[in-house]
């Protein structure tokens, strides 16, 4: 083929190319992270204060002290688990930005070295060296585009947002406390926890149910297994409460 056929195919191509994308709707799910941070937030605000409370009916509280205890608790949770979440999504950024520091020397001190690590991994997917080989130049060429690709495709890591970490906290915190206070809220109303404790576990097993069901659609696991699951641990987690509370009141 000619430059000049060549030149024509590209303009041709060009063309069918944008319209292609612009009819293509991408559907994937792209909030992993902060649908992460609501899973880890509500499955252990409905779990804990569900268990602390079924161990305090358990040692024949009175809904009072159980709700107190729970609110306390739930707090406790929410700041712990809210700066839990900020601590891992900072340690992620700072681990990001020392590996790009590193990436960045490297391509300055040992370029050769770092061109062929990119001919490998293109290699690797099967791209013949008179093909990757104009890569690896524009890359060359580019030293950020050359960083990005470096710390994608060799370390695998993706660059964090730059509010991840506040909005890992803030969002595990609400989650939890959004989680934690179903659970507690028929203590509320009924005054006697025996009776409490029983409206609770019915609810508190539906939400956890609810919860479970969602998990798994979201995270792209069978909805119902992740539903059963979910009320399962919860279930055992405020019976092993519950029993344990009989069993020291002997």
């Amino acid at each position: 083929m000619s430059p000049g056929e060549d030149n024509i195919t590209r303009i041709s191509i060009e063309p069918e190319k944008q319209s292609l994308l612009e009819h293509h709707a991408e559907t994937h799910f792209t909030a992993g992270e902060i649908v992460r941070d609501i899973i880890i937030g509500v499955s252990d605000g409905l779990t804990v204060p569900f268990a602390l409370a079924a161990g305090l009916s358990g040692a024949n509280a009175s809904s009072s002290i159980i709700l107190t205890a729970g609110i306390a608790e739930v707090a406790a949770g929410a700041i712990s688990m809210g700066l839990g979440g900020y601590l891992a999504a900072k340690s992620e950024a700072d681990h990001y930005a020392r590996e790009v520091r590193r990436e960045q020397e490297e391509i300055k001190t040992i370029p050769e070295t770092e061109a062929a690590e990119v001919a490998e991994m293109l290699a690797h997917y099967g791209v013949e060296p008179h093909e990757y080989l104009p890569v690896v130049n524009v890359l060359r060429k580019n030293p950020q585009a050359w960083v990005d690709f470096m710390m994608r495709f060799e370390l695998g890591l993706e660059k964090p947002e730059p509010k991840r970490a506040l909005q890992s906290a803030f969002t595990i915190a609400i989650a939890y406390v959004l989680g934690g206070f179903i659970p507690l809220f028929p203590y509320i109303f009924i005054p006697q926890a025996v009776d409490a404790v029983v409206a609770s576990v019915v609810i508190t097993l539906l939400a956890l149910f609810i919860f479970g069901y969602g998990k798994g659609h979201f995270t792209g696991s069978r909805p119902f297994k992740s539903a059963f699951e979910t009320a399962f641990i919860g279930a055992v987690a405020s019976a092993a409460a519950f029993c344990l509370a009989k069993v020291v009141q002997l």
